[in-house]
């Protein structure tokens, strides 16, 4: 029996967008670590290999292994039928061994779908896949991968990739025009240090804010003292011009003082309940600031290049299976590209649920 709910159908949907072109039918692995599924194209040139862990599903539950066969394209059309956000629960084994069901609930509505899609037998053999000590590690946006080998393919089919001191170079030569990227090493991943001087220059802003917020308070009184001599003068000046007022008039007079000088007085009451929500509030802006702070830190990690190389190296690919690779950049933003000479390609893209990596073997000679 095998029940595993996703929080969202648009995991699996950018999934089978990423590797259906590669792949037609293959086998989806259940066992309790999660889901697994590797598969070669018809060509045996690429192998594609992903990984849903258990713990990224929010509910799971595998009571045996199993084999799930299907074909990829007739899973895109069921999953198309699922909204992006909508919660996404795959079930099989019990009763109905031959179907995968896949049951999508609305968030905003009680709307319920289910559709069932027939299994398929087929015979495929798990390719172990040797660890291998790569001589270069490049690690750059996923969208910036994305748009060198687009552009490259414009002009021809395959693409060299060379890894030295000066940084990583993609060149395609084709019969029209040749083009050449030039990547190099980028300080942009990892600026913690700088991160910490903005939270300090944070901190004294939040001391000059206060202290602003201190005088602002003090300077509240100034103007119950100029009331005071303005209502003195007033009363100066009646005296000297002999304005006789009843003794009515006067008590509302005084009343009227009196009620304003109730008010100030409330004011001022008010005041340090006033300075505390200030200061309360600028502390919390303090925190949202910080949090941004960290926030901006994990979203400028994509935004460089970081390469580390044991020894340099130059190999040529073709790019029609790059173009393929690089349609999971709606998974991750970050990719990385593990090379070593005369060895496979590993191009690499882990997300939240698990990862997706792909194998690709270099072109020899004139191929």
């Amino acid at each position: 029996m095998l029940e595993a709910k996703l929080e969202q159908a648009a995991i699996l949907k950018r999934l089978l967008d990423a590797i259906k072109e590669l792949v037609a039918d293959a086998n989806f692995e259940c066992n309790e670590e999660g889901i697994q599924l590797q598969a070669m194209d018809n060509s045996h040139v690429a192998l594609v290999a992903v990984q849903l862990k258990e713990e990224g599903f929010e509910n799971y539950r595998c009571d045996r292994p199993m084999p799930l066969g299907v074909n990829l394209t007739s899973l895109t059309k069921v999953l198309k039928c699922a909204k992006d956000d909508d919660v996404c629960t795959l079930k099989a084994g019990g009763d109905n061994t031959d179907t995968l069901s896949l049951v999508y609930e609305a968030r905003n509505t009680d709307r319920i779908a289910e559709y069932e899609l027939k299994l398929m037998d087929i015979d495929s053999d798990k390719l172990g896949i040797p660890e291998t000590d790569y001589d270069a590690r490049v690690t750059l946006p996923s969208a910036e991968f994305s748009r060198i080998v687009r552009d490259l393919s414009q002009l021809g089919e395959s693409v060299r990739i060379e890894v030295s001191k000066e940084g990583v170079r993609f060149t395609s030569e084709g019969e029209a025009a040749n083009g050449s990227v030039l990547l190099k090493q980028s300080d942009a991943i990892g600026k913690v240090p700088k991160k910490e001087e903005d939270d300090d220059d944070d901190e004294e802003k939040e001391e000059k804010e206060d202290a602003e917020e201190d005088g602002d308070d003090d300077d509240e009184e100034k103007p119950k003292v100029k009331k005071e001599k303005k209502d003195k003068k007033k009363k100066v000046k009646k005296e000297d011009d002999d304005v006789e007022m009843d003794g009515d008039e006067e008590e509302e007079y005084k009343d009227k003082g009196s009620d304003d000088e109730g008010e100030e007085e409330q004011d001022d009451e008010d005041s340090p309940s006033k300075k505390r929500k200030r200061a309360a509030s600028s502390k919390d802006k303090g925190k949202k600031k910080a949090k941004r702070s960290k926030d901006d830190e994990e979203d400028e990690l994509p935004d460089g290049v970081r390469i580390e190389m044991n020894q340099s190296v130059n190999l040529t690919f073709s790019l029609k299976y790059l173009v393929n690779f690089s349609k999971s950049s709606s998974l991750s933003s970050v990719v990385q590209l593990m090379l070593s000479n005369d060895v496979p390609l590993l191009v690499s893209y882990e997300f939240g649920q698990g990862h997706i990596r792909y194998y690709l073997a270099p072109k020899i000679g004139d191929e």
